[in-house]
């Protein structure tokens, strides 16, 4: 069995090298940009990736399935740039490709914040469907936050044990761009459909998040780094539905 590892980038450099390197195993990359101002392009040319540009941004579930429509390979792992594919996944990619029994699998998935890996907060298990059969399975239309869906509702989904390793938050300044874009695309969405809410709604979102992850979710055990997530869940959550209520109020005047 073949694999294909397909990614979409925007201004990566900082992360493409590694990402591609953890997963030299497969037979094809492919790298779909769009609007980098970096050197994202011409890093990932340099390590073997099949790369190609786009000129728009359709959100990122299109964006995915526009990549996975690029590969050729039997199996395909979707992965993001500021993952990490392990020697001992690897192992088990490997092997799940040839069980006859499954279409997609699970993997598990662990965040490192500012230096720290997460274990609690709700960011643990946080398991992510990635690998799947060709023309088996396709990523949801979301702008944001995009699952990938079986075509087939009866298939057989499988789960790995060994994690991917998810270097998404380096510094605090990396989680307030990720969760201005996130907030806005998931507000734009939520407000084509016609959802409305309230600023009170926004702030029981974030009061509620706080006390979801750090007590319920066992935040604290994480100590002040997960305080600090948990306090940043809390903003996010606020945030997206204050975004929308100003498309909202934008909207009525």
């Amino acid at each position: 069995m073949s694999l294909c590892v397909t990614l979409i980038v925007r201004n990566e450099s900082a992360n493409i090298q590694p990402c591609l390197s953890s997963v030299s195993f497969a037979s094809e990359i492919v790298v779909l940009e769009h609007g980098s101002a970096d050197n994202s392009v011409e890093i990932a040319h340099n390590l073997g990736a099949k790369v190609l540009v786009t000129p728009d941004w359709p959100g990122f579930g299109p964006q995915k399935n526009r990549a996975i429509a690029l590969a050729t390979k039997d199996w395909i792992l979707s992965i993001d740039a500021d993952e990490r594919v392990t020697p001992e996944l690897q192992r088990e990619i490997e092997l799940a490709m040839v069980d006859e029994e499954f279409v997609a699998f699970e993997i598990p998935r662990v965040t490192q914040f500012c230096g720290q890996w997460i274990h609690h907060c709700g960011w643990t298990p946080d398991r992510v469907t990635r690998l799947f059969k060709r023309g088996k399975a396709h990523f949801s239309q979301d702008l944001v936050h995009e699952k990938l869906l079986l075509n087939d509702s009866k298939a057989k989904l499988g789960r790995l044990k060994s994690p991917l390793l998810h270097y998404s938050y380096p510094t605090p300044e990396h989680y307030w761009q990720k969760l201005q874009r996130y907030s806005q695309d998931w507000a734009k969405q939520r407000h084509s459909e016609g959802q409305k809410t309230t600023m009170t709604r926004a702030a029981l979102s974030g009061l509620t998040a706080f006390f979801r992850s750090y007590v319920f979710r066992l935040g604290f055990l994480d100590g002040a780094m997960g305080f600090a997530v948990c306090a940043m869940q809390a903003q996010a959550a606020f945030g997206k539905y204050f975004e929308l209520y100003c498309l909202n109020h934008e909207h009525k005047k």
